[in-house]
Protein backbone atom coordinates (compact mmCIF):
# COMPACT_ATOMS: atom_id res chain seq x y z
CA UNK A 1 0.00 0.00 0.00
CA UNK A 2 1.11 3.38 -1.01
CA UNK A 3 1.23 6.35 1.36
CA UNK A 4 -1.97 8.14 0.04
CA UNK A 5 -4.02 4.49 0.88
CA UNK A 6 -2.87 4.28 4.23
CA UNK A 7 -4.49 7.58 4.95
CA UNK A 8 -7.18 6.36 3.31
CA UNK A 9 -7.42 3.75 5.37
CA UNK A 10 -7.03 5.97 8.91
CA UNK A 11 -9.36 8.47 7.36
CA UNK A 12 -11.59 5.73 6.84
CA UNK A 13 -11.69 4.46 10.57
CA UNK A 14 -11.73 8.29 11.60
CA UNK A 15 -15.27 8.70 10.11
CA UNK A 16 -16.70 5.55 11.09
CA UNK A 17 -15.68 5.69 14.48
CA UNK A 18 -15.69 9.83 15.64
CA UNK A 19 -13.97 8.41 19.16
CA UNK A 20 -10.82 7.91 16.80
CA UNK A 21 -8.03 10.49 17.20
CA UNK A 22 -5.84 10.94 14.41
CA UNK A 23 -2.70 12.72 15.58
CA UNK A 24 0.19 13.51 14.12
CA UNK A 25 2.03 10.75 16.33
CA UNK A 26 -0.28 7.98 15.83
CA UNK A 27 0.23 8.54 12.16
CA UNK A 28 4.27 8.36 12.45
CA UNK A 29 3.36 5.23 14.61
CA UNK A 30 1.18 3.72 11.96
CA UNK A 31 1.65 4.59 8.51
CA UNK A 32 5.31 2.60 7.91
CA UNK A 33 2.89 -0.51 9.29
CA UNK A 34 0.04 0.37 7.46
CA UNK A 35 2.58 0.36 4.24
CA UNK A 36 3.81 -3.37 4.56
CA UNK A 37 -0.17 -4.61 3.90
CA UNK A 38 -2.49 -5.00 0.92
CA UNK A 39 -4.93 -1.97 0.58
CA UNK A 40 -7.58 -3.52 -0.92
CA UNK A 41 -7.76 -6.35 1.40
CA UNK A 42 -7.39 -4.18 4.37
CA UNK A 43 -10.48 -1.93 3.05
CA UNK A 44 -12.48 -5.20 2.69
CA UNK A 45 -11.77 -6.57 6.22
CA UNK A 46 -12.31 -2.75 7.93
CA UNK A 47 -15.61 -3.10 6.51
CA UNK A 48 -16.14 -6.28 7.62
CA UNK A 49 -14.82 -4.93 11.04
CA UNK A 50 -16.98 -2.22 10.96
CA UNK A 51 -20.38 -3.94 10.37
CA UNK A 52 -20.35 -6.03 13.84
CA UNK A 53 -17.82 -3.65 16.47
CA UNK A 54 -18.54 -0.41 18.22
CA UNK A 55 -15.27 0.03 18.72
CA UNK A 56 -12.18 1.41 16.29
CA UNK A 57 -10.41 -1.24 15.35
CA UNK A 58 -6.57 -2.09 16.52
CA UNK A 59 -3.80 -2.47 13.61
CA UNK A 60 -3.85 -5.84 14.31
CA UNK A 61 -7.69 -6.22 13.92
CA UNK A 62 -7.62 -5.33 10.29
CA UNK A 63 -3.98 -6.05 9.53
CA UNK A 64 -3.65 -8.34 5.77
CA UNK A 65 -0.30 -8.38 4.55
CA UNK A 66 0.71 -10.09 1.13
CA UNK A 67 2.15 -12.97 0.96
CA UNK A 68 5.74 -13.13 1.38
CA UNK A 69 8.11 -14.85 -1.78
CA UNK A 70 9.53 -17.95 -0.87
CA UNK A 71 13.09 -17.63 -2.04
CA UNK A 72 14.61 -21.11 -0.96
CA UNK A 73 11.06 -22.42 -3.06
CA UNK A 74 12.35 -19.90 -6.38
CA UNK A 75 16.23 -21.09 -5.98
CA UNK A 76 15.24 -24.95 -5.97
CA UNK A 77 12.65 -25.14 -8.71
CA UNK A 78 14.68 -25.29 -11.40
CA UNK A 79 16.58 -28.47 -10.19
CA UNK A 80 12.96 -29.70 -9.80
CA UNK A 81 12.13 -29.03 -13.16
CA UNK A 82 15.08 -30.74 -14.12
CA UNK A 83 14.18 -33.95 -11.92
CA UNK A 84 10.96 -33.54 -13.54
CA UNK A 85 11.78 -34.14 -16.82
CA UNK A 86 13.25 -37.00 -16.32
CA UNK A 87 10.53 -38.90 -15.08
CA UNK A 88 9.02 -41.05 -17.76
CA UNK A 89 4.98 -40.45 -18.91
CA UNK A 90 4.56 -43.85 -17.69
CA UNK A 91 5.68 -42.90 -13.61
CA UNK A 92 3.56 -39.56 -14.15
CA UNK A 93 0.42 -41.03 -15.64
CA UNK A 94 0.78 -44.32 -12.25
CA UNK A 95 1.37 -41.35 -9.89
CA UNK A 96 -1.60 -39.12 -11.05
CA UNK A 97 -4.05 -42.71 -11.08
CA UNK A 98 -3.01 -43.61 -7.30
CA UNK A 99 -3.21 -39.94 -6.21
CA UNK A 100 -6.78 -39.65 -7.35
CA UNK A 101 -7.63 -43.37 -6.10
CA UNK A 102 -6.70 -41.71 -2.36
CA UNK A 103 -8.39 -38.71 -2.64
CA UNK A 104 -11.79 -40.82 -3.82
CA UNK A 105 -10.99 -43.07 -0.83
CA UNK A 106 -10.35 -39.71 1.68
CA UNK A 107 -13.79 -38.34 0.41
CA UNK A 108 -16.27 -41.48 1.25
Amino acid sequence: MNNDQALEVLGTIAELYPKFDISKRKVAILLPKLKKMDYSKVMKKLSAYAAEHPYAPTLSEIAVYPPETNIYLEQQRPQWEKEAALVSEETKIEFKQQLNTLFREMSL
